[in-house]
């Protein structure tokens, strides 16, 4: 773990959170450092599971396992990937940890930031993360430089996108076959990706089975692209996934046939993961580690597409409950078995303050943790959250006011889906206890309560978005002992907001350069026609160079020399009036 001091300038004011905060005592039995298994999916609503209600997903080992867990009935998450994943990760509101975005250069995690691997490093654990990490590509933000001991992992958000750039060339087939990232360098696999992250991940469990371990297992299915083996296809390939659908959305909106294919494949996929799980649980009943270890089922947000979602509203991306509400099913026997249901309100903060707790291992003390351990609601301690706040928001690139934002406090939820300077009557406002779809706006029922939740809303905005990582962006560092070369990708790309694919964008990199000499090397997207010039803006310099080689998609510039300095890195061709980004960047210290 690095030194404490480094989050000095993070001792900010803090949220004000209540509810939640008895310490409970474990059992005397439990042991001190059990394992940990946690398991996230990617892109799976809280729909999309036998035991959530959907008629037409098998997940026979998803659902055992759920029963024999405690299950969090009103866990929430963020819209979108990487700030579930940073908040799971810290216990922090993502946007204390510098990331606001699943691209545009927003999903950077802060360097100083404490991760759970790193807490439970410091109490004698291994860790291993196999899958998605989606919070740093470069150093110092890879899983190696954030706590993890093993990783095999794969770029970015998404196998198969642009930012990815072993599997994006491979189009329809990225999921099979795939180049991923072991311990920061490249390896070949063969098969299909969520099959490759098990094995890894039993791997790991084999190997670290004396002492305590924490094993990560982040798939990154049931993401887009939708590719699946036949095998699991072939299951649902004649169903109709509107079954129980339509019943349930209020008001109705009609799969389209895009829609019902979209489902097949995702069921598909859902159904592999359930199989990997079940070869997880397996494992650990063969090196009868089960009754030692706390094993960990969620989703890292809703559906990104339109299916079977417990009739909520709202989709991946959005803050109604479609897009927030996921399963959570934690199992670990040492604790009572009472309260196998919990209806209290938690969230993706709360699980690091849990897992500290569990495995007796020490939270960061020096900047504002955000979640709760949940510990004394499993030992029915506390029944409810009564006046707790948690706070919910995404846009593109960075957070809007007052667009695509929420609070929840006790029964009470305030929508923002308007205008900055918009008036009070303009937001939404749901008693989730008796509207749990949020059909009812009650805004102008209620004003009171819409305005004391405003108020707070306000509050807790203003804090998060003075954060310092917002304030000083993440940088990639060049030129360091710990990654030579490094890959700029599109991902993590920030100027004009959606650089994805485009062939012309304005795209730059934050990057802080050790004082060296340096080769640089440039993939495009197309061939470059002939003629044109190669240029790099470094801070107050310019490097630039004509393109001599002709018609080509990657252009070398070398023994370029470069003082220590942090700068926007900003590559592009230059050719007549057009300026094309380059789709990756290799940057080389000699």
């Amino acid at each position: 773990m690095r030194p404490m001091s480094r989050m000095d300038i993070l001792n900010r004011t803090s949220i004000f959170i209540t509810g939640l905060s008895v310490i409970s005592n474990i059992s005397a039995q439990t042991p001190k450092h059990p394992n940990v298994v946690l398991i996230i999916t990617d892109d799976q609503g809280y729909g999309d599971l036998g035991i959530t209600g959907n008629l037409n997903v098998k997940t026979p080992v998803i659902d055992k396992f759920a029963k024999e867990s405690i299950r969090f009935n009103n866990f929430y998450v963020s819209p979108v990937s990487a700030p579930t994943r940073s908040s799971l990760m810290t216990g922090r509101y993502s946007l204390r940890t510098g990331v606001r975005d699943t691209n545009n250069g927003g999903a950077i995690m802060a360097e100083g930031e404490v991760t759970i691997a790193e807490m439970l490093k410091q109490a004698g654990y291994k860790t291993g993360i196999f899958g998605k990490w989606h919070l740093g590509d470069n150093y110092p933000s890879r899983p190696g430089d954030q706590g993890f001991d093993e990783s095999v992992v794969h770029l970015t958000g998404g196998m198969g996108q642009p930012g990815d750039i072993t599997t994006y060339l491979k189009g329809d087939s990225s999921y099979f076959d795939p180049v991923l990232w072991k311990n920061g360098m490249q390896k070949s696999f063969k098969g299909y990706c969520s099959d490759i992250f098990t094995d890894q991940a039993l791997d790991f469990i084999e190997r670290n089975n004396t002492g305590p371990f924490f094993c990560y297992l982040a798939f990154n299915a049931p993401h887009t692209p939708l590719q699946v083996p036949d095998k699991y296809y072939n299951i649902y390939k004649g169903i109709d996934p509107s079954q129980g659908y339509e019943k349930m959305m209020q008001p109705q909106i009609p799969m389209t046939e895009s829609d019902k294919e979209d489902a097949r494949r995702v069921y598909a996929m859902v159904s592999n993961i359930d199989e990997n799980v079940g070869r997880v649980l397996g494992k650990l009943d063969e090196l009868k580690l089960s009754e030692n270890t706390v094993v960990i089922f969620m989703t890292d947000n809703g559906p990104q597409q339109r299916r079977y979602v417990s009739g909520m509203r709202g989709l991946k991306g959005s803050v109604y409950r479609g897009g927030i509400r996921v399963p959570f099913y934690l199992r670990y026997p040492p604790l009572k078995k009472k309260n196998t249901e919990i209806e209290t309100t938690a969230a993706h903060i709360d699980i690091m303050p849990t897992l500290a707790e569990l495995c007796n291992a020490e939270l960061p003390s020096d900047r504002k943790i955000d979640g709760l351990s949940m510990v004394p609601l499993i030992n029915g301690q506390i029944q409810k959250s009564g006046e707790r706040t948690l706070f919910f928001y995404w846009t593109r690139h960075s957070p809007e006011l007052y667009n695509n934002i929420a609070i929840q406090k006790g029964k009470y939820k305030l929508v923002g889906n308007t205008d900055y300077n918009s008036p009070l009557e303009k937001f939404e406002l749901y008693d989730i206890d008796n509207d749990p779809f949020e059909n009812k706006n009650i805004v102008k029922v209620l004003p009171e309560i819409a305005s004391d939740l405003k108020t707070e809303l306000d509050k807790i905005a203003g804090d998060l978005l003075n954060s310092a990582n917002l304030d000083k962006r993440p940088y990639i560092k060049a030129g360091t002992r710990f990654e030579n070369p490094v890959i700029l990708n599109r991902n993590d790309a920030d100027g004009q907001w959606g650089v994805w694919e485009q062939e012309e964008a304005f795209g730059t990199w934050r990057v802080l350069f050790a004082k060296g000499t340096y080769n640089l090397k440039f993939r495009f997207m197309k061939p470059v026609p002939a003629g044109g010039r190669m240029m790099v803006e470094t801070k107050t310099f310019i490097s630039q160079m004509k393109n001599e080689e002709g018609v080509t998609d990657v252009i070398e510039m070398k023994n370029i020399s470069i003082p220590e300095i942090n700068c926007d890195f900003t590559p592009f061709y230059l050719t007549g009036q057009r300026k094309i980004l380059p789709l990756w960047v290799e940057i080389e210290r000699l």
